[in-house]
């Protein structure tokens, strides 16, 4: 594995101009890969996203940059597991820009993405993956994998409604 040169990784101001253009950017590009369903992001998602995030307390992202570039984001939310009556972060999106995988951008966002969630007391992060996704290997690597509660009753599936 080739790192990163010159890696940095910060919590992103939504109401900062280029941490949002950031964000709005690497979504986008997550979006139009295979892994995030080969499509571009609409354009009114692209136009109140950073505003949006904003406005929700439970948001947080972590953008990665080489010197000035953005090439990778975690956007995380704050959770609440029933189970520990404690917090816990949900990695929504992990995207890294193409012509940077393999180069520990990856594995860096997966421990700022754990610093963070014990800086905020959670008890565990959760994060979904599609089972055909590169990816996962990286997340077992780093200590993710399903879970079950009585190996009698199954491993936990991640099911969606959508409404829109």
């Amino acid at each position: 594995m080739t790192l990163a040169p010159a890696l940095t990784i910060t919590l992103a101001d939504y109401r900062d101009a280029r941490d949002a253009a950031d964000v709005v950017a690497l979504l986008d590009a997550y979006a139009r890969d295979p892994m995030g369903g080969g499509e571009p992001l609409r354009d009114d998602v692209r136009a109140r996203l950073a505003s949006d995030l904003a406005a929700n307390r439970q948001a947080f992202s972590l953008i990665a940059r080489e010197g000035e570039r953005a090439v990778g984001l975690a956007n995380c939310f704050m959770g609440y597991s029933t189970f520990a009556a404690a917090p816990l972060v949900n990695i929504h999106d992990l995207a890294v820009l193409p012509e940077t995988r393999g180069r520990g951008v990856g594995k860096a966002l997966l421990a700022a993405v754990e610093a963070e969630a014990l800086k905020r007391g959670a008890c565990k992060i959760t994060l979904e993956v599609l089972s055909g996704n590169p990816a996962r290997h990286l997340y077992a690597r780093e200590g993710y994998g399903d879970y079950q509660l009585d190996p009698a009753t199954g491993h936990a599936l991640f099911w969606q409604k959508r409404l829109k």
